[in-house]
Formats: structure tokens, sequence, C-alpha cells
């Protein structure tokens, strides 16, 4: 059912990780998983001068949505810029194969990805890459039973490895002030220097990477204001329209054709990705 429009709305985007888990879930049913009193940390942060979080950036929440199991996982952006490390990546990681195990047993327990990650942890390098494939394998094996619904809000965005985890959710949304996009700008910029990509240039930033141009590229399935009672409609709404018939990262057939046909001498723009993801053109 539609959020009650009567309730005051307010915005999804500065909530905490923890608060967002919380709205989405249904009043009273918020359950934490190896929350902050488990003092599960990254044992790798404290050794170079790095102040450690109790939880490790990542929230692993339990409830219901619309009365039905769920499990809500949620990235704080604000901790290490949401990045992924061994402990992090394996409470999402774990959260999604037990869901996908209830799921076998005949308990339909929906998921939802709060997405605000940098990607991995350069200090973790090798640790959080190998749990980030761990969050991509579970991702594809959970989402033939329900659903894995990803959100990126801001102000992070999603970049790195969970981009793909991303790109691998059954549905995706934005918001206009959502960015998401394989490698992040200053490391573009780093590596093709200040000419090809100004890390400094804001609308030039969300012009390529932005929700909206995602959106409207196909690359992502909702985009809302940043209101926390659209956020949860849209969450309801693709709950409600179960698994996809086709998975946009099973659709190859579509993608690698433009992909390999296109002119990288010529500079990429918003209007440039338009044209060549054009959402309309998919059957």
């Amino acid at each position: 059912m539609p959020t009650d429009t009567s309730v005051q709305d307010q915005s999804f985007i500065e909530l905490s990780a923890r608060q967002r888990a919380r709205k989405l879930l249904d009043a009273g049913t918020f359950r934490e998983l190896l929350g902050p009193f488990e003092r599960i940390m990254s044992p790798w942060l404290e050794p170079q001068g790095i102040v450690p979080q109790a939880d490790d950036g990542m929230v692993v929440a339990k409830g219901q949505i619309n009365g039905q199991p769920a499990v809500v996982v949620a990235i704080e952006g604000s901790f290490q810029g949401g990045s992924m490390g061994e402990v992090s990546g394996a409470k999402m990681a774990a959260a999604l194969e037990l869901a996908a195990e209830d799921n076998r047993n005949g308990i339909p327990t929906q998921a939802v990805l709060l997405l605000e990650t940098g990607g991995v942890r350069l200090q973790e390098a090798n640790l959080g890459l190998a749990a980030i494939a761990d969050i991509h394998a579970a991702i594809v094996d959970l989402r033939r039973y329900t659903p894995v619904i990803g959100v990126v809000a801001g102000t992070v965005g999603c970049f790195g490895g969970m981009s793909i985890a991303a790109a691998l959710c059954s549905y995706l949304i934005v918001t206009r002030e959502a960015r998401l996009g394989l490698n992040g700008p200053q490391v573009i910029e780093q590596e093709a220097g200040i000419d090809e990509y100004d890390s400094r240039d804001r609308p030039f930033i969300w012009s390529m990477t932005g929700g909206e141009v995602r959106y409207h590229s196909g690359f992502v399935d909702a985009l809302v204001k940043d209101s926390l009672n659209e956020v949860k409609d849209s969450v309801l709404a693709f709950i409600q329209a179960g698994v996809p018939a086709t998975h946009r990262s099973d659709n190859y057939d579509y993608y690698l054709p433009k992909l390999t046909g296109f002119d990288t001498a010529q500079q990429a723009s918003r209007e440039v990705t338009e044209a060549l993801f054009n959402r309309e053109d998919r059957a």
C-alpha cells in the first residue's frame, strides 16, 4: 500500500544508515544484527592510525516490510566514505546469503540494499575485494527468489565494485542527488588528467553520473525525490512487482554491441550517453 501521506515526510539523504533502515521497516519490527554493542570492527584500521567504528559502517537489520519478512542492509557513508572492508563486506554478504536460505526454506524474505559507498577500502584492498565478490554472488543467488532492491540516495554515491553490486540488483532506485559509476571522479581525474575529467566540476560530474542521467539512460528503474515517503513507496512497488523476467545484467545482447561500437575518440557527455543507452529502445 502507498505510504500514508498524512505522516510528515522527511529527507531520506539526511538520515544515517541506521535511521534509513529503521524507517524502511514496519514500525516496531527493526532488529539489528551484529550492531555496535557487538563491537565487530575491522582489525586493520587501528594499526594504521585510523579510528575504527564498532559496526564497521555496516548496518544489518531484520524486520518486516508491509507485514512480510525483510532484511535491510545499509552502508554508513559518513564512515570511511562508505568503503567496504573485510568485516563490513562479510556482514552484507552473510545477510544476503541468510535471506536466500530463508527463501529456500519457505520464508519469503525480501531484501533492500542502501548503497552509499566509494567501493573497496584501500587499507583492506584484497580482503575488501574478496568480500565484494561474495556480495555479488549472494545478490545473484538471492534475486532468483525475491527482488533485491538497491537504493542510492546521496551524498556519497555508489562507485567501484559496489556499483557492480548495484547493477546486479533486480531494481535500482536513485534520487537526483545520487551518483553511480564504476570509478569515482577523483580516480578518473588522477588517471586521465583534469582536462579529461575535472572532479571539482560538480555540474559536469552530475551530468555524467548523477541519478537523473542514469535513470534516463536506463541504468536504474526509478528516479524519486529526496523523500522518505517516495523511497518507501518505490521500494514497496518493486517488491510487489516481483522478480523481473530479465535482469539488467543478463541483457548483454543489448549492451555489448553499443559499447563495442562506440567511438571513444569523442568526448563523452550526458547527451551522448542518453542517445547511446536510450531506455525507450529496450523491449
